[in-house]
């Protein structure tokens, strides 16, 4: 992205908090990014978890991304809800709009899914802005901003990870997001299938027992044969996963990296999902290989 170019911001999950909002399109308007919302962006369901109807945030997701003028679609906040779009959304329509940026995470994970599926472009995991990380009173959390910013206009850093569960150097598309999305589109024309690829997983407030619950679902579903490696982000308010995400994982004999600050939590750094990526115990990181506009395939 350069600056000058134009950021459409909408809600296809839950309704954004409209001061967080506010503030998270000034700070993109800091970076020299012209901001437009869709007309449902702050729209609030009677039930309270959606922002608005589903056919009215398909709408302001398909009208971004096939406006010319807009150079990427940022979500202003996850929540719940994005997947229920995916069968309202004209993918002939969004694919002959062209490539563009997508960011979001969380519950943004089951569009990142479908846009490397039924568009085949890299999609930015990474802090949204509507959310604290980069719209909280004080200002954005310094690392989250400043890696977000070399992402959009540049080539971010590569993302250092605490701790190697499982040695080895993997090469791959990278792909994956909030586990709990994930195992959701088991049985789904979505389906994850991780077949030569790194998997990113990483979730906020599940049980031990529930992480177990959904690894074993994709396990049995067959989604980790033939994976590459496997980086493990945050695990904010899970208590320990550590002793299921390695007796589940372990055993798949690949290359594994966990405590990367990516998911939830602050910092929170960015990943471009459906883009080549590099796992690297020895030097315990994960760098992308994102170059000139190559596609997910």
């Amino acid at each position: 992205m350069r600056q000058g170019d134009t950021v459409a911001i909408v809600s296809p999950s839950g309704p954004p908090d409209a001061v967080l909002l506010r503030r998270g399109i000034g700070r993109l308007e800091e970076l020299g990014l012209k901001v437009v919302t869709g007309e449902h962006v702050l729209d609030r369901q009677e039930l309270d978890f959606l922002a608005g109807p589903d056919a009215a945030r398909a709408a302001d997701l398909q009208a971004a991304w096939c406006d010319p003028g807009v150079s990427a679609v940022f979500c202003s906040r996850g929540g719940y809800g994005a997947a229920k779009l995916l069968d309202l959304l004209d993918w002939d329509a969004m694919r002959a709009a062209g490539p563009k940026v997508l960011l979001g995470s969380s519950d943004i994970t089951a569009l990142h899914h479908a846009f490397a599926v039924e568009l085949g472009v890299p999609t930015l995991h990474g802090p949204m802005p509507a959310c604290s990380t980069i719209a909280a009173e004080q200002g954005p959390e310094p690392e989250s901003w400043e890696h977000l910013r070399a992402a959009l206009f540049g080539t971010a850093p590569p993302v250092r990870a605490d701790a190697v569960l499982a040695p080895g150097r993997a090469e791959g598309v990278l792909t994956g997001g909030n586990l709990s999305l994930l195992a959701s589109l088991c049985g789904t024309r979505y389906q994850p299938s991780f077949a030569g690829k790194i998997v990113l997983l990483e979730d906020i407030g599940e049980e031990p027992y529930r992480i177990d619950r959904m690894l074993t679902q994709l396990l049995q579903a067959g989604a980790f044969a033939g994976v590459r490696g496997i980086v493990l982000g945050s695990w904010v308010e899970c208590r320990d996963p550590f002793p299921v995400l390695r007796e589940r994982l372990l055993p798949l004999g690949v290359p594994i990296l966990a405590g990367l600050p990516v998911g939830h939590g602050s910092p929170q750094l960015s990943v471009r999902l459906g883009a080549l990526g590099v796992i690297d115990t020895e030097s315990c990181s994960l760098t992308g290989l994102f170059r000139n506009g190559e596609q997910a395939r």
